[in-house]
């Protein structure tokens, strides 16, 4: 009865099963449903002590052998078919046991409820000297890092993606808006003092359905601008940047350090499906999205823009070669790694801190036991680095 899973016994309750009920309603009561187990077992044990030492003494006399042996007899019996063997049973079968020993126990906590009534008199007595009141106790609920253990050793019962998404909500309140933007480098934006030729052609190339604009510097973003209906109205008329930067719409801006839970509450509030991450002066940091939230609870769904981390190459060696500006969340979501994401977000970041020099090709530095060599560097960042398998410590 009490090894039995309380939310198991729940939902076989709610299904209507008579036996939950009962097993239900008699946890309900933990002190009478003790004092009349106890109850039992006590006179039963009590009852066969006096038994076997009266048979005892009517077989063998009344001797320190007689009583010898029937204490010996009896003590035995007791743990072997009154102890050990049904509390191994029930507490490795507590779903299958608890609702059928109901039908014995309700009835038998009725029939006896005044000895047990009379018992729990002054067992509370003594609990209130010791100040103690197991009803509290047995009222608190079960915190997130016990469900998250829970979710952790449900095994069979639960398919392993399941499983995953469940894990990944409960990170929702400590990953960032940092963890999962696209960085600044990475956005693909339109600069309207660009060549007026170039802005066409690069609305008609774009993979994304909005795009920033800005004037001059990445920093002055002056508009989303929607694609699809931008290229109609290129294809109305000749383009003209004063009649472009009319139809932009206002940036949706995101302060840095925003939970993914709360963006995404504000996200559903706003009716908004992109913004711009910006720091405490107001510099650009990147760009997260709906898809990118989601992709953090259930795993990409997408298919992958070029350059992303599906262009990087497995090796027979086991090793891997991947770009340096790969975020390090998406290196340890993908290819199940386990790079530390507490410090830089991206592979290049990670290995400037390590060097903490500049870095050049044909270098190799051991990161949280991985083995990462680089490959290319471009504007004194990392462009592509191999990564070998993980080494045993020590």
């Amino acid at each position: 009865m009490m090894a039995v899973n309380r939310y198991r016994l729940r939902t076989l309750a709610k299904a209507g099963h008579r036996g939950a009920k009962l097993a239900e309603w008699l946890l309900g009561q933990t002190d009478k449903l003790l004092g009349v187990v106890l109850l039992g077992n006590n006179l039963v044990n009590a009852a066969a002590a006096a038994l076997v030492t009266l048979i005892s003494f009517r077989l063998f006399g009344e001797s320190e052998l007689a009583l010898t042996l029937g204490t010996v007899a009896v003590t035995f019996l007791i743990l072997v078919f009154s102890e050990v063997t049904p509390k191994v049973l029930g507490a490795a079968y507590p779903e299958r046991i608890a609702p059928a020993a109901s039908f014995i126990l309700a009835p038998m906590l009725k029939l006896f409820y005044p000895a047990v009534w009379f018992v729990n008199l002054f067992v509370q007595g003594l609990l209130r000297l010791m100040r103690l009141r197991p009803e509290d106790a047995a009222a608190n609920s079960m915190g997130v890092e016990e469900l998250r253990t829970l979710l952790a050793e449900s095994g069979t019962f639960l398919p392993a993606q399941h499983r995953s998404i469940l894990m990944n909500l409960f990170d929702l309140e400590h990953v960032t808006v940092d963890d999962a933007m696209r960085p600044r480098g990475q956005i693909e934006a339109i600069d309207l003092v660009a060549d007026p030729d170039d802005i066409p052609r690069q609305l008609a190339t774009s993979h994304h359905a909005r795009l920033p604009v800005y004037e001059g510097e990445p920093n002055n973003v002056v508009g989303m601008v929607h694609v699809r209906r931008a290229l109609a109205r290129l294809k109305e008329s000749e383009f003209d940047v004063n009649e472009f930067r009319a139809c932009l719409r206002e940036p949706y801006y995101i302060p840095s350090g925003t939970t993914l839970y709360t963006q995404l509450a504000q996200f559903q509030a706003n009716r908004q499906s992109l913004g711009l991450v910006v720091d405490e002066y107001g510099e650009l940091l990147g760009l997260v999205t709906v898809e990118d939230i989601l992709e953090e609870i259930v795993g990409e769904f997408t298919a992958e823009l070029p350059g992303g981390l599906e262009s990087g190459i497995r090796e027979a060696d086991g090793s891997c070669l991947v770009e340096g500006a790969v975020p390090v969340r998406e290196l340890n979501r993908k290819l199940g790694m386990d790079f530390p994401v507490d410090g830089p977000r991206t592979l290049n970041g990670l290995l400037l801190e390590e060097l903490e020099a500049m870095p050049e090709p044909g270098v190799s530095v051991l990161v949280a036991g991985y083995p990462v060599e680089i490959v290319q560097v471009q504007d004194r960042m990392v462009k592509t680095a191999r990564i070998g398998p993980r080494r045993a410590p020590g």
